[in-house]
């Protein structure tokens, strides 16, 4: 049996299930499926390998049909829960930002999803909610790329987002994927996403980046170029040149950096041109 990943909300985590051969969906459609809680409504995001999965699944039940959207995807009802969690939010005085909430396929249960800088002690507030509307009240504490992929914008590409679009699995932004790629001097918001953390797309050429500046002298590196020998304190990755450094040949001048091709050919008939790059 195929394995599919689900996911239920945005910016709900993603869960894998197996399903019959019989069912005919592909990733994108919504789907009922079996979970500990029952019944529930999410949507395929991805296939998987079978032969990773070592534990028991819960099981796709079958598609979803237009009726079971409504019964979940109803925005007047929404719009009213979020009214009246965002009015309590307000009298507890609770630092959160409300971004969403969502009913069960059931009918039985309601999640909030909300942002916050530190822990929230939401206790008060549930109770109220579970008063308000009797049902089983769940509050999920999200966190800001989530929320950017929930409420969605343009990139400074001026393109919808990643995580908006295609990005399922936020893997980690690290600010060495910024150095390899040169662009740390922009300063931190330029090379900030619309979450305020390091942008994902910084993942996508971060080892094509690492693979073509190991082709080139580490910075350090005594080099030889025309007979004078220089320190490489440079590289420009994608035009495939290197910073040389000259030390001053005579007391009070200035030392001379000059751009240089390492993997330049050299034209072995004069000799003179032989060890035109030589590393020591």
């Amino acid at each position: 049996m195929p394995i599919v990943q689900v996911q239920f909300s945005p910016w709900d985590k993603v869960y894998d299930f197996s399903m019959s051969n019989d069912i005919a969906a592909t990733v994108g459609d919504f789907v009922i499926v079996d979970t500990e809680i029952g019944k529930e409504l999410g949507k395929i995001t991805a296939f998987i390998d079978a032969s990773k999965q070592e534990i028991e699944l819960k099981t796709v039940l079958r598609l979803a049909s237009l009726d079971d959207a409504k019964s979940v995807y109803n925005n007047e009802r929404r719009d009213q829960a979020m009214s009246l969690c965002q009015d309590l939010i307000t009298r507890h005085n609770l630092d959160m930002k409300l971004i969403d909430a969502r009913y069960s396929y059931t009918g039985n249960r309601l999640t909030y999803a909300f942002a916050s800088d530190g822990r929230v002690d939401f206790r008060e507030l549930v109770k109220d909610l579970n008063a308000s509307l009797n049902l089983n009240i769940r509050l999920l504490q999200i966190g800001s790329r989530d929320e950017a992929r929930c409420e969605g914008d343009c990139g400074p590409c001026g393109l919808e987002l990643c995580c908006r679009r295609f990005v399922r699995d936020f893997s980690s932004i690290t600010s060495e994927m910024a150095e390899a790629q040169q662009v740390v001097h922009r300063g931190s918001d330029r090379i900030s996403g619309m979450c305020g953390r390091l942008m994902c797309c910084l993942s996508f050429e971060y080892v094509g980046y690492k693979e073509m500046a190991a082709q080139l002298p580490p910075l350090g590196t005594k080099i030889k170029v025309e007979g004078r020998i220089g320190t490489v304190i440079g590289h420009h990755i994608l035009a495939k040149t290197i910073d040389v450094r000259f030390p001053p040949e005579h007391e009070g001048e200035r030392a001379l950096i000059i751009k240089v091709d390492p993997n330049k050919k050299v034209d072995k008939k004069d000799k003179e041109k032989e060890n035109k790059f030589r590393r020591f």
